[in-house]
């Protein structure tokens, strides 16, 4: 007989998503997004997500099942988001998942976003060679990590961001250049017709695996302003920015592979999906002999898909479910996938995409 099948449930931000895995294979996922309801406010608004995630929840769940052709009484185990992200969006979903899980008399995992993130490209790729360098781009994080076993060794931060993520500048340049809301495909859209030489933007951080995109942000702005009471390049300035944040995060993860000997590069979360990003890294990898693997773009955002990837990664590697006063975590450093917080007061975390 296989391994159980894990249902996962992913409520960081502004999706509600659920997904069954078993044996490493995607049966079915659905996702709910609150993405128009915060548009308007240019960023997620924690009250709004938290009260759509209530609403979404059993809608997702129910649709994952029947996507798979399977019953709530199929599900052998659970995987929820326990950390990082909103803390009444994270409450929302371990809330269902503990009630899951009491009802079908299944274990629970408490799973770290950022490891979902990671796991996700298994469910399209397969396992993930080890060691390979995994580089993370979202709109809240971006870290260039070295990843053994996944399910139990411990993560490796080669290079975080030290203040803006690449995901949160392209939405921050995207409302001074009249974009919508959220930035990221705005501005790939945008960039399309755009020339990306056109704009002389810095690339931050040389010679260095952290990241910072506050200071690309700012030179962006700054070009902007310098067009004020005339008509502003929306093209070319989106190209140049997405030129830029694209170099920087390819350039950093292909230098990193070579230094550390490794043969595969995966990249993933929301930005992975960012067509520049996803073309300039093939260029790269290609050059410099690596192997490279994204997952396709439904799987790149977030999802309840990559939390039951974790979740049926902790069960065949025989770790221990979470203890039943598992509690969430909004600001949880990645060191390991599974994630089981201390019970903590912090909240008011701030989710970008």
């Amino acid at each position: 007989m296989g391994s159980p099948i894990v249902l996962g449930i992913e409520s960081s931000c502004d999706e509600t998503g659920a997904g069954l895995v078993r044996d490493g294979r995607l049966l079915g996922h659905a996702v709910a997004s609150s993405m128009d309801e915060h548009a308007r406010y240019g960023g997620v608004v924690p009250e709004i997500a938290a009260r759509a995630h209530l609403h979404a929840l059993r809608p997702v769940v129910r649709r994952a099942l029947e996507e798979a052709g399977l019953r709530l009484a199929d599900v052998g185990t659970v995987a929820v988001t326990t950390g990082p992200g909103l803390s009444g969006a994270l409450q929302v979903g371990l809330a269902g998942a503990k009630s899951l899980a009491y009802a079908l008399d299944v274990p629970l995992y408490g799973v770290h976003h950022l490891a979902g993130h990671v796991a996700a490209d298994t469910l399209e790729h397969g396992p993930l060679p080890d060691p390979c360098v995994v580089l993370i781009v979202s709109g809240g994080h971006t870290s260039l990590l070295l990843v053994r076993d996944l399910a139990r060794a411990p993560i490796t931060h080669l290079g975080d961001t030290l203040d803006d993520a690449a995901g949160e500048c392209f939405d921050k340049v995207a409302r001074v250049f009249g974009l919508p809301y959220p930035g990221g495909p705005a501005i790939d859209r945008a960039a399309r017709v755009g020339d990306p030489r056109a704009v002389p933007l810095p690339r931050p951080l040389p010679g260095s695996y952290d990241f910072s995109f506050s200071g690309l942000k700012t030179a962006a702005a700054r070009w902007a302003e310098g067009h004020a009471g005339g008509e502003l390049p929306v093209h070319d300035g989106a190209a140049s920015l997405q030129e830029a944040v694209a170099d920087v995060l390819t350039r950093k993860a292909v230098a990193a592979c070579a230094e550390h000997g490794v043969g595969t590069l995966v990249v993933v979360g929301g930005v992975a999906a960012n067509s520049r990003v996803r073309s300039l890294a093939e260029e790269r990898c290609r050059a410099a002999g690596v192997t490279l693997r994204v997952p396709p773009p439904k799987l790149c955002t977030d999802n309840g898909a990559m939390i039951a990837a974790v979740g049926d990664l902790l069960v065949r590697a025989g770790a221990r479910p979470a203890p039943l006063d598992v509690s969430v975590d909004p600001s949880a450093p990645l060191a390991y996938a599974a994630l089981h917080p201390t019970p903590s007061a912090a909240a008011g975390s701030v989710c970008r995409r």
